[in-house]
């Protein structure tokens, strides 16, 4: 793990992975304005014109929409930022390949990007209805001082280990093979995913910890079997651990 962080740094300034990190954050900055206009203005129109208070209460209560937009894009950056890579991932995982496994980017097949997009909307929201229903438990936990950190990366750690694996892995693995593979790799894409959450905690660390962790993901996965084995032909797990 230490070795693909390192490895996968090493290769940011590489210029897929800045095109991608272009794309990602323009895509995602547009998308956190759009839904911060959207609560300005509907805060706006409602304290105006369906609560009859005047255009002096319909500007404050835009103000405060607008801080609270803010607040939300807060919250919500990692989910967004990475539902956004997920979609341009392929490209990192390509650049990582071609320095590292040209054997395995030689036999890979591209992912379409209406595949690409569909899994990135569905991490998205699946990050997002999960953490919806974890948010009781984060409150009671807010008393203890560390518990709501814990309990949010337990909770985004065994969200996007699997997220990130699922970048690499469909470009290797059928559909079948891909539900193999996640049942025998649910600790490895753990710990994977714990530490692509703690880079997303980590202030300005965090515009560029997706494309760290999409890229950690491609070492990993190619990592944990011998160059240019399928996974029908690969070992059990007890001897790939």
């Amino acid at each position: 793990m230490v070795g693909a962080f390192f490895l996968s740094v090493a290769q940011l300034g590489d210029r897929a992975f800045l095109k991608v990190l272009a794309k990602s954050l323009t895509v995602t900055l547009i998308l956190l304005l759009g839904v911060g206009a959207a609560m300005a203005w509907g805060a706006h129109w409602v304290a105006r014109d369906g609560f009859a208070l005047g255009d002096g209460a319909g500007a404050l209560a835009a103000v405060a929409a607008t801080l609270a937009a803010v607040a939300l894009a807060w919250l919500l950056f990692r989910i967004v930022a990475i539902a956004v890579v997920g979609v341009f991932a392929d490209d990192v995982v390509e650049a990582v390949e071609a320095r590292h496994y040209p054997e395995a980017l030689a036999s890979a097949r591209p992912v379409p990007f209406a595949r690409s997009a569909m899994m990135g909307v569905r991490s998205g929201l699946r990050t997002l209805g999960v953490n919806l229903l974890c948010a009781p438990l984060y409150l009671l936990l807010l008393p203890t001082g560390i518990g709501t950190p814990i309990a949010l990366l337990l909770v985004n750690g065994w969200l996007l280990g699997r997220d990130l694996f699922d970048m690499v892995a469909v470009r290797h693995l059928t559909r079948a093979e891909l539900r193999t593979e996640r049942q025998a790799t649910r600790t490895r894409r753990f710990i994977l995913g714990l530490a692509g959450t703690g880079l997303l905690m980590i202030p300005f660390v965090n515009f560029v910890a997706p494309l760290i962790g999409a890229a950690m993901a491609t070492h990993r996965f190619h990592r944990m079997r011998p160059r240019g084995m399928t996974t029908c032909d690969a070992p059990p797990r007890s001897l790939r651990d």
